[in-house]
């Protein structure tokens, strides 16, 4: 055997130990370390469908919300009038009197006012009329028991507590 041959055998059998060490000590390793990270990557990403997915759900039911409700909404941001609501709703009574709006509480950002009427009707069937009117109007107002009915001739007298809720905000023209 010529001495050539001898050094490219001793070349090949150090190369090939030093490509079987590179493949047990850097690759091998690395290629573990793939498929753990590749199989972690994968649960996160499934993880990450899932959150989507119920994020989704809850902005699909926010925008149903909002437009089934686009009423409710936009009175939280119309400031309670008196004599407005006195106009709209002088039509449903003979009498309607409010007595001065006053703060009730205040809640966050928005504050409660209560207002105390007094009207005299023709029949229960027209309080009735404005409770829905009320419940339909461009504020949020809820009409509060107990509702006093008397009788005053062949009137009935009603008096009762409506609380309105305002947003605070929206006055002092913060948006």
């Amino acid at each position: 055997m010529s001495r050539q041959t001898l050094y490219m055998i001793i070349l090949s059998l150090i190369l090939l130990i030093g490509v079987i060490a590179f493949s047990f000590f850097l690759l091998i390793p690395k290629g573990k370390e793939y498929r753990s990270l590749r199989l972690e990557s994968k649960k996160e990403m499934q993880k990450l469908d899932l959150a989507q997915h119920r994020y989704d759900l809850t902005y699909n039911r926010l925008k149903e919300m909002q437009s089934q409700h686009r009423h409710m909404i936009s009175a939280f941001e119309t400031k309670f009038n008196p004599d407005r609501f006195e106009r709209l709703y002088r039509k449903e009574f003979s009498d309607l009197y409010l007595t001065e709006v006053t703060t009730f509480e205040s809640n966050g950002s928005f504050k409660v006012y209560e207002v105390n009427a007094t009207s005299k009707i023709t029949s229960p069937e027209s309080f009735y009329t404005f409770v829905d009117g009320v419940n339909k109007s461009e504020w949020i107002v809820g009409v509060n028991f107990p509702i006093h009915f008397e009788r005053d001739g062949d009137k009935i007298r009603s008096s009762f507590t409506i609380r309105v809720h305002n947003n605070e905000e929206k006055k002092k023209g913060v948006k």
